[in-house]
């Protein structure tokens, strides 16, 4: 009945048979989590938050508000993962050999890089993008709002699925990208490896569907007159992200399932004694695991190319070129996988190959940073905390990128590869690359959500902490890797390496001080928001067309939709002397109503889920079935529509117009004072 669930797989029992500081700090991550749940359950109760929570959110279609939930599940987990970093740099500066056993130091890397990848670093981006991109080009929801929402909640139940195992179980020993032999049925027979295969398989279904939601919704649901050359620069690096969502995840998908088929239905794909191949793994999972990279990056890229135009107060430099490189990255994306395992026995000539492809692909991304440069050049440079990250960006990244094509000679690969030289550099191009855009694009768009912005001094001082960290924790990884440091190492013997691990430690902690710093950000800016409100909207002088609207955006985003004859249509629109876009026709239309059934598809895919990790079939078949019943019950309800009469529209458009008229002009200034209530602008170029 329960499978290969027993007693001993409760996070607290480890603790009670065999005691030590490893089952000690395991036994109370286990209890933080169940404590956490249990808190949110009774605050949730006390304050009578239930029916708002399910009725305006876990039910609501809206884009807006799933990609506040993605944010907000990628925010839980960014801690979860900040901490458990924190805990391996611990872990190897402490005497030999630590007080983690080798085991739990190997779960922790393994669940730390597969948080980062799939619950933190995707959720974020794709959150942003179901926040922004539909208002960018005068869309009104997602071209599939249903499908957004099983999206969303199977990404939860992924994560979800993570968690549990702090709980219930343990997590897989193999780094996250799970190589086999080692996550074999043989040398893995316990539950982890089939964590990381669910947990993946369920955020992975997840996130191709919203590659084919954006893609969709970019082709079908453009203003009138919005040719593809006119859109914004964050649709375009969103529509070559989801053409690379779709195409990418399906590797990933498939080596997962087959190992699972290794595992418990006797296959042998990754099995060499039984004529399997474990580098065919390797290829699959590669195959998925660069797009990836780009998938995480290019967004990222769209957020800097609004932001920094803003912030220093000047038309986006080389448009065109920006668009051509962003294409030239996804379409090379797919060819330079095999840089990942240029030891693993092919050909020279091959690896010179997909060499030569890797130090390619660098090419189209420094256009991209010499188009952000010369943007910058003799702009009117105003430091937000969105612009700080952007510059950090700029600094930071360039230096990953160079070690990027320095192990892209595979003769320095061989050298470098597994040490702690390649985790500096691909934590190079991820912490500026995807976090800090991240960062700078919640603090930019952050008042088209919820209405007011985020608190700019503790906002300056996540940044620094933050950039401070970064450095202090892996630069000194580049050091001791060239000096022969293995990656995934639980401690070190070797004399040479403590100072720099010492120093590592400090950056982690002043990371971990900048994560508090956001939180902070956070509880300020909510308590003291009746200071920050924008009610008028455009609260950074902006260019894009989401800051023709009022902040918070209606439900229905656009009252009337645009017609867009330039790149830059709210621009021009300021610049002609309106202070709102000029209404087209105003005609009745129809909204999704909010349903909870793609919530309760995605929990029961996870019960499902839960049920096959720990070889409950039953309740697996049972969830398999119960889950298309909802759908097919789903598919007959007809109701799925309420309107918004053109009556409506018009008087919400009238209190728009009425509130930007009664807001007073401010200047530049006072940009970050309580004196912006939007449609903030430059004083001298306005005369």
């Amino acid at each position: 009945m329960l499978g290969s669930l027993n007693w001993d797989d409760i996070f607290i029992v480890p603790w009670f048979k065999e005691p030590s500081t490893s089952t000690a700090i395991a036994a109370g991550a286990g209890g933080i989590v169940v404590l956490g749940a249990l808190a949110v359950l009774v605050l949730l109760t006390v304050k009578g938050w239930w029916k708002p929570l399910y009725k305006e959110w876990i039910t609501s279609l809206d884009h807006k508000k799933i990609g506040v939930i993605y944010i907000v599940l990628a925010a839980i987990m960014l801690i979860r993962g900040v901490l458990e970093a924190v805990v391996m740099r611990a872990q190897q500066v402490a005497p030999a050999p630590g007080f983690l056993s080798v085991e739990h130091h190997a779960e922790l890397f393994s669940t730390h890089g597969t948080i980062m990848i799939f619950f933190v670093a995707m959720p974020l981006l794709i959150g942003l993008i179901n926040v922004v991109m539909p208002l960018q080009i005068g869309a009104r929801d997602m071209e599939f709002p249903f499908m957004n929402a099983i999206s969303l909640w199977l990404s939860v139940g992924g994560a979800a699925l993570v968690m549990a195992s702090l709980v219930i179980g343990k997590f897989e020993t193999g780094g996250w990208t799970a190589y086999p032999p080692y996550t074999g049925a043989q040398l893995s027979p316990n539950e982890g490896v089939d964590y990381w295969i669910w947990s993946l398989m369920l955020t992975g279904i997840g996130t191709t569907l919203s590659g084919i939601n954006f893609a969709v919704t970019i082709y079908k649901q453009r203003a009138p007159g919005m040719t593809l050359m006119k859109m914004p620069i964050f649709a375009w690096t969103t529509l070559c992200t989801a053409i690379l969502m779709i195409f990418a995840m399906m590797p990933l998908a498939v080596c997962s399932l087959m190992l699972a088929l290794d595992r418990h239905a006797g296959f042998h794909f990754f099995t060499a004694d039984a004529g399997g191949n474990m580098m065919n793994f390797a290829n699959l999972f590669w195959l998925f695991g660069h797009p990836e990279v780009y998938i995480l990056i290019l967004p990222a890229f769209g957020v800097f190319s609004h932001v920094i135009p803003t912030f220093s107060g000047k038309k986006l430099y080389g448009y065109t070129s920006l668009v051509w490189a962003t294409i030239a990255i996804a379409v090379l994306s797919f060819t330079v996988w095999v840089h990942h395992f240029f030891t693993m026995g092919q050909t020279a000539h091959l690896n010179a190959i997909f060499g030569i492809a890797t130090i390619t692909i660098g090419v189209p991304t420094g256009v991209k940073v010499y188009n952000w440069m010369l943007t910058m050049w003799r702009g009117k440079l105003r430091f937000s905390t969105a612009m700080l990250f952007s510059a950090g960006f700029m600094f930071t990244f360039v230096i990953g990128g160079i070690t990027g094509v320095m192990l892209a000679n595979p003769v320095i690969s061989f050298a470098a590869h597994n040490s702690l030289f390649l985790v500096a550099h691909f934590h190079n191009m991820l912490i500026p690359g995807l976090l800090f855009g991240m960062f700078a694009g919640i603090n930019y768009w952050f008042p088209l959500c919820f209405g007011f912005r985020l608190d700019e001094k503790w906002g300056v001082r996540s940044f620094w902490c933050w950039m401070i960290g970064f450095y202090l924790t892996f630069m000194p990884l580049y050091a001791i890797g060239l000096m022969g440091a293995p990656r995934r190492m639980a401690f070190f013997t070797d004399p040479a390496y403590m100072p720099w691990l010492i120093i590592s430690m400090i950056g982690a902690l002043t990371v971990l001080a900048g994560l508090t710093c956001q939180v902070i950000q956070m509880y300020v800016s909510v308590k003291n928001r009746e200071d920050l409100m924008v009610p008028a909207g455009d609260p950074w002088d902006g260019r894009g067309l989401e800051w023709s609207l009022g902040c918070p955006v209606p439900e229905h985003d656009f009252t009337t939709i645009p017609h867009i004859t330039s790149r830059e249509p709210w621009v021009d629109a300021k610049a002609s002397g309106l202070r709102v876009m000029e209404p087209t026709e105003f005609v009745d239309i129809e909204l999704p109503k909010n349903t909870g059934m793609g919530f309760w598809v995605a929990m029961v895919a996870t019960v499902g889920a839960f049920g096959m990790i720990f070889q409950m079939w039953w309740l697996a078949a049972l969830c398999w079935v119960g889950m298309w019943v909802l759908v097919l019950v789903r598919s007959y309800n007809t109701d799925w529509e309420h309107h918004i009469s053109a009556q409506e529209l018009r008087a919400d458009y009238e209190r728009h117009k009425h509130v930007v008229e009664t807001t007073p002009k401010v200047s530049l200034d006072d940009e970050f004072t309580s004196k912006n209530r939007g449609l903030i602008m430059d004083m001298e170029e306005a005369v």
